[in-house]
């Protein structure tokens, strides 16, 4: 019998963005899950497990709470594992202002806050120190809006019930919530018409007909949409062929509500064809205020 293709997950990310979820979620899984494992200590636990006839799907949780050499030296560490091994890295952010609001309702204390350094100091500086894995991060996931419900049903999608292949996702979103953290390719359709001004069409969204039937008629929206269409069909193979196991494509108006959510609507239609497993999302419909 073919032994089981060995997997590894690094899970990385700012206090208070969700790491814990996530080790819980895999760990239900089926995941073999470990909390602070200092990146030295990897190549061994790899070596070990790999070797082993035990479990071979592995979740490592790294973050600030090892030392910050660490935390450096992590990109080179996964890079020197065996050719056998690919590791995945998944790191989730959220705004500060929300990293705040947690931890003030939690009463959880910051590993980096002491006598001289506040809360507010701490969230900053962590990032600084989260920079390396940050950047080699395979995925990310900007907690600041997501419910756990919607939390745990994209680490679902994305970790555990995993397509073959690059995962495409299409979001939705309004600038004025800000840009999503996790974004690979950014759209801006601001320059648009916008249903917004026709009293008529406030109460629909993109994903309603009159609104569908308004934007469709409007030349300069389907020529955007091609464009669009255009843009991420001929760079695709090349995020593929570079190995990228996930691409988020990010589509913003102002609020999130029309404009963005018609044609993230009409892109997973269009792309779903060729690749079943793209995905959407719809970050703030329903969020406008």
């Amino acid at each position: 019998m073919t032994a089981q293709p060995f997997r590894l997950v690094i899970i990385s990310g700012r206090s208070g963005s969700g790491k814990s979820t996530v080790l819980n979620t895999l760990e239900d899984a089926g995941f073999t899950c470990i909390d602070n494992l200092p990146p030295p200590m990897l190549p061994e636990l790899v070596g070990w497990m790999s070797a082993s006839s035990g479990n071979r799907q592995v979740a490592v949780c790294v973050d600030v709470r090892v030392s910050s050499e660490g935390i450096t030296d992590l990109p080179e560490i996964l890079r020197n594992l065996p050719n056998a091994i690919k590791a995945e890295v998944l790191f989730l952010d959220a705004d500060e202002s929300i990293l705040l609001q947690r931890f003030s309702a939690t009463r959880r204390k910051h590993p980096l806050t002491n006598e001289d350094r506040s809360l507010a100091e701490a969230i900053e500086r962590e990032a600084e120190l989260l920079a390396p894995i940050s950047n080699r991060a395979d995925l990310k996931i900007d907690t600041s809006l997501l419910s756990l419900q919607e939390f745990r049903e994209q680490i679902k999608e994305k970790l555990i019930e995993k397509p073959k292949g690059l995962s495409l996702q299409f979001l939705s979103f309004g600038f004025k919530h800000g840009i999503p953290k996790d974004a690979d390719l950014v759209f801006d359709v601001r320059c648009l018409p916008n249903p917004f001004w026709e009293k008529s069409l406030r109460q629909f969204t993109g994903r309603d007909k009159p609104i569908q039937e308004f934007l469709q008629k409007e030349t300069s929206v389907n020529e955007m949409f091609d464009d669009i269409v255009r843009f991420v069909a001929r760079w695709l193979p090349e995020y593929e062929n570079n190995q990228r196991s996930y691409l988020t494509v990010a589509i913003g108006c102002t609020g999130g509500q029309h404009r963005s959510v018609y044609l993230v609507e009409q892109l997973t239609a269009t792309f779903k064809a060729e690749h079943p497993s793209t995905q959407i999302r719809h970050r703030d419909l329903g969020n406008d205020h």
